[in-house]
């Protein structure tokens, strides 16, 4: 049966009239994506109790009132606050494995699978308006929050989880059904699920799991940085790193080689991937979880950080009919999104665009991409000789990382394609250097090479408490400036707060080192100019270094002397 429309439904209550309607209407067209019932309660003809009403009424949804409704403890106990505050919901029984929860957002369709693939539980749904939810999550989860503390507290003193883990533990056969039930066991999914929400709300990049001999640590990297969690017992790392396995549908009963692996979750409506690493150490298997969000990725050129002249110069760079162009930096340093960007902006139904990447880490629709796998033999050389066959416009290699690949992304540029790939080094000009160290004639780099693009990511200081500090003498002398460049120069730095978890950084901002080659600088190469000389001339050109747009970002209050000195090198 066909879903009423909300307009309608407030019309069928008697909340609006038929005139009020058609004014409502004629509003949301004018704000596209704005919400009908949003609009009503915002111009005053509704109130939020009679749009949670209508939703109700929608979605075939009993409203409910949570005034004066009492939630047991063993309920509230079930949703963390962290999945309360993600989800907007609010437990409010418990029953027969059936857990009756009201949110405000019953359209949401996706919830309902997620939070019962969550919590273990089949989930019923019942509608209330956003500022009961906003009331009840303050009442319920501020004081008496469940934090991974005290979920922590309660799992040291388990005895039934010390007894299974000791049982399981060592390097004899393991029971599979004993393993399930202790996987499946409560206390475990509701660290684990409170240890991936935490780290999802923070936009981390990875979760590590590390086993040691008397201690299990948890990491989470949020913005470049290891911060450690409160660890859990060491009874737990088992439990833990097996039910990371179970969810990435890897061996159990493998303990002794390494496996990857992939968890698709869906957290609060969009889809999130997390590529699995297991590794088997001295003490257990070490478990790192790479986080792959799509709602924090933006895979456009816009949103990547270039300043708009550079930008300009590399729009005209990608846009070539050949050649090779580069990204060079440090793993983590957002070579991928750049790359995944540049090639989202080409993407048109003209040209086809192959990449053959290990692994694929974004999808993009328009785009053939293909997973490296070198346990059947697929490596970047095999595949990208399969790839020349197919009638490609532009190639994207996830990395040159030998002699045979290239070579042949070199021949593949010179046969009229367009090569993206990303190397390792520390700048642009020292990758001309690493290439020949690779044994590419230094011919072939001139002949095939258009542009290089180094980049690297520094924490950009907390807004919510960024505060005027006075730059010690060491940190002048790093910068190398002189008193007449620092003065009236102004610098910063985050004092800490919670919105940065007292660390004084939120979030991140590329640098950029853009080096175009032209004639003068290719004849330095076949002259075999070294990496300096190839500097001074692309900077006397134009090109803009790390730590110039570093020192730009420090001026500017957007970042502190000890990230550019942390992720640039000085310039001869």
């Amino acid at each position: 049966m066909a879903i009423r429309r909300i307009g309608q439904i407030f019309v069928d209550m008697g909340f609006v009239t038929d005139e009020q309607l058609e004014m409502l209407l004629e509003e949301q067209s004018q704000n596209p994506g704005q919400l009908l019932g949003k609009i009503a309660e915002d111009m005053g003809l509704v109130t939020d109790e009679q749009v949670a009403q209508a939703l109700a009424e929608q979605m075939n949804i009993q409203f409910v009132d949570l005034e004066g409704v009492e939630i047991p403890k063993n309920v509230l106990a079930e949703v963390t606050d962290a999945m309360a505050q993600l989800y907007r919901v609010i437990p409010i029984r418990l029953s027969d494995d059936v857990l009756t929860v009201a949110t405000c957002d019953p359209q949401n369709l996706s919830m309902q699978d997620e939070l019962r693939r969550f919590l273990g539980f089949e989930v019923r749904l019942l509608v209330a308006t956003q500022s009961q939810i906003d009331k009840a999550v303050n009442k319920y989860y501020s004081d008496d929050n469940e934090s991974i503390e005290s979920i922590i507290s309660d799992l040291e003193n388990d005895e039934d989880l010390i007894k299974a883990a000791k049982e399981m533990e060592g390097d004899g056969p393991i029971n599979l059904g004993d393993v399930s039930e202790l996987v499946d066991s409560a206390p475990v999914r509701k660290l684990l699920n409170m240890v991936l929400l935490l780290a999802i709300k923070d936009h981390a990049s990875d979760i590590h799991f590390e086993p040691f001999e008397d201690e299990f640590r948890i990491r989470i990297k949020a913005d470049g940085v290891l911060y450690e969690m409160v660890p859990p017992p060491r009874h737990l790392a088992f439990a833990i790193t097996t039910r990371i396995k179970v969810m990435a549908n890897l061996d159990i009963a493998e303990r002794r080689m390494p496996q990857d692996g992939r968890i698709e979750l869906a957290i609060g409506g969009h889809p999130v991937d997390l590529r699995v690493a297991v590794c088997p150490t001295m003490f257990g298997e070490s478990v790192v979880l790479r986080v792959l969000d799509r709602s924090v990725v933006s895979l456009d050129l816009n949103n990547v950080g270039m300043d708009q002249a550079l930008m300009d110069k590399f729009r005209t760079v990608i846009e070539k009919p050949n050649g090779i162009v580069l990204v060079t930096g440090p793993t983590g340093s957002g070579k991928t999104t750049t790359l995944y960007s540049a090639l989202s902006e080409l993407n048109s139904v003209e040209d086809k665009i192959i990449t053959t990447e290990d692994p694929v880490e974004y999808d993009i629709e328009g785009i053939v991409q293909i997973p490296i796998d070198h346990e059947v033999g697929i490596t970047f050389a095999s595949c990208l000789r399969a790839i020349l066959r197919q009638d490609p416009d532009k190639i994207l290699v996830g990395e040159i990382r030998d002699i045979e690949t290239a070579e042949i992304a070199v021949q593949a540029s010179l046969t009229g394609h367009l090569v993206f790939s990303t190397l390792h080094t520390n700048d642009a000009p020292s990758t001309v250097t690493r290439m020949k160290d690779m044994g590419i004639p230094t011919f072939l780099i001139t002949a095939t090479v258009e542009a290089i693009l180094a980049q690297r990511l520094v924490r950009r200081i907390c807004s919510e408490c960024r505060e005027e500090t006075e730059p010690s003498e060491d940190m002048l002398l790093e910068l190398q400036l002189d008193a007449d460049t620092l003065s009236e120069k102004k610098f910063y730095r985050g004092a800490g707060c919670d919105i940065c978890n007292n660390t004084g950084y939120k979030g991140r901002v590329g640098l950029f080192e853009l080096m175009i080659l032209d004639d003068e600088l290719r004849n330095m190469i076949m002259n075999n100019a070294s990496s300096d000389e190839l500097r001074n001339v692309a900077s006397s050109k134009g090109m803009v270094t790390l730590r110039q747009a570093g020192i730009e970002f420090i001026f500017d209050g957007t970042t502190t002397v000890d990230e550019i000195v942390r992720e640039t090198v000085l310039e001869a």
